[in-house]
């Protein structure tokens, strides 16, 4: 329940949560006088009794959950802590968003003097018939705030996955495990490298052979094939062999299962106690040892991979003095950089795998290669700078014939009479009118005029979390008054301060536009 002088928020249907909670609590007991009666022994009916006592425990915590405001401040309670802040110790207030199987989930979060952050268990936004209700209540958590404290920011801080503001700790987690990763087929290499010219150089055993030695030579044992096993999808095939000699079975490739059939007389060639031939009358199948150079790919694509999450880390660094709901630059150029510097270094990888492991290949493949990633990933660095907002009327209108339409990506990111539905995606100028189309043109069909003697420019902005995922990353945002009307208009940097220009928006008299970061 929501009201103007404070706001509660509980789980619904507590009284059904409540009766679970009480056949959790049945279900332990039977599962204690159950396990008590047959000793330690786990039956069906103690099992289904400790699965019930666990949703009995989840049910007892939802039930449980309590989020409240009034004028002394904001309770959060929950089965395992509770939380009371006054509004004097609660800087600020906003929106959380997580992913999940696709979807949006929201959920507030809470700003605490000392500037750390920590989650409300209630509200939830989820779905679209609840998006309503959460907003509403998020409105009246910060009319709370703002009438018994101090925030620190006029909008609605939302954090989304492209917010500066979100933690870095599980991408600083896959790119560890990933440099791991490379880190372990690096020094698996030589291992590789030998084993595989080991068995190209291997000769069969003779009598004269040492027992000692006969492991590194080729052995023969005859045998015959009792059943073949297809593995399903990617999942190993089997052979089976009659009396289990040498072996019961061994592990092989589908199409090698298939060559073979019960009753074919094989010979298989054993090398270092293990089956690495079998050799049919019709087929032959052998045990795949990867080059180092295979090995030496996985090494330097693990480590290509973990640059990824590094650049994202990176980018939150260089923002880090920006809002936490500022939109960061994409790490796209990054992958772009990493990419390119792949087609170079995954072929010398597998060529030449000892580069890995001694000293950098002095090659010009090498010099040319590093060269180009260097340019790329310069490149990259200046591509995923922060731009400041241009002041508005620094752009300049550009002179046409009178009709002459021209149409510009541009985008009113609200819902007014001119932008229905937000359909429109470019701005028609020239021609008549300015006026809002769906499409590139040519012709204006479908427009709906700008009434710019409406409109007043207020500043100019970076996207923030809660201008949503439609605003391409890099564009700018200026905020209009439209006769009292909050509007927001997206572009290109360049193009919204042409657009400001060219329709001539303005701010209040005696008010100079800010420029807001």
């Amino acid at each position: 329940m929501t009201e103007a002088h404070q706001v509660i928020c509980r789980t619904g249907r507590t009284r059904a949560l409540h009766s679970l909670a009480l056949l959790g609590a049945g279900g332990a007991v039977l599962a204690a006088g159950r396990m008590a009666y047959r000793g330690t022994v786990v039956d069906a009916w103690a099992l289904g009794g400790l699965a019930t006592a666990l949703l009995g425990l989840l049910c007892l915590y939802a039930a449980s959950v309590h989020v409240g405001a009034d004028s002394s401040g904001l309770r959060s309670h929950t089965l395992l802590r509770r939380r009371n802040l006054p509004w004097r110790d609660v800087r600020d207030l906003g929106v959380h968003i997580r992913y999940a199987r696709g979807q949006e989930y929201r959920r507030v979060f809470v700003v605490t003097g000392d500037g750390s952050r920590f989650l409300l268990p209630l509200p939830v936004g989820g779905a679209t018939a609840d998006q309503a209700e959460f907003d509403a209540t998020v409105a009246a958590l910060r009319a709370l705030h703002r009438l018994h404290g101090t925030p620190v920011s006029d909008h609605v801080p939302v954090l989304s996955r492209r917010a500066a503001g979100r933690g870095s700790a599980a991408q600083l987690a896959l790119c560890a495990v990933l440099l791991a990763g490379a880190g372990l087929a690096a020094w698996a290499v030589p291992g590789v490298r030998e084993e595989r010219e080991a068995w190209e150089s291997a000769t069969p055993c003779t009598a004269t052979t040492p027992v000692g030695e006969r492991a590194e030579c080729l052995g023969t044992v005859h045998a015959v094939i009792a059943r073949t096993e297809l593995g399903r999808g990617n999942g190993s095939s089997r052979l089976y062999f009659t009396d289990g000699r040498p072996v019961e079975r061994i592990s092989v490739s589908r199409e090698g299962a298939r060559g073979f059939h019960p009753g074919d007389r094989v010979e298989l060639t054993v090398w270092r106690h293990a089956v690495r031939q079998v050799t049919g009358e019709h087929h032959v199948w052998r045990e795949h040892f990867p080059a180092a150079g295979e090995i030496a790919v996985v090494a330097a694509g693990c480590a290509l991979g973990a640059g990824f999450p590094a650049a994202r880390v990176l980018l939150r660094l260089r923002g880090r003095r920006l809002p936490d709901d500022e939109v960061l630059p994409s790490s796209l150029p990054f992958a772009g950089a990493l990419a390119g510097t792949a087609l170079w270094l995954l072929p010398l990888c597998y060529l030449r795998p000892a580069s890995l492991i001694a000293a950098p290949d002095p090659a010009v493949w090498t010099a040319a290669g590093s060269v180009a990633s260097l340019c790329l990933f310069g490149w990259a660095w200046r591509a995923t700078r922060v731009r400041e907002p241009e002041d508005a009327g620094t752009g300049s209108a550009r002179a046409r014939a009178e009709d002459e339409e021209e149409f510009v990506t541009a985008r009113f990111l609200d819902d007014t009479d001119y932008n229905p539905h937000g359909f429109g995606t470019h701005i028609v100028l020239g021609g008549g009118p300015p006026a809002v189309v769906p499409h590139s043109g040519p012709g204006r069909f479908a427009a709906h005029r700008i009434p710019v003697e409406r409109l007043t420019l207020t500043a100019v902005r970076r996207p923030r979390g809660g201008d949503g995922d439609t605003v391409p990353v890099g564009w700018h945002i200026a905020e209009l008054d439209d006769a009292g009307v909050p509007v927001r208009l997206a572009a290109a940097p360049a193009v919204l301060a042409r657009l400001t220009a060219e329709l001539g928006l303005a701010p209040p008299a005696g008010e100079a536009p800010r420029a807001r970061p």
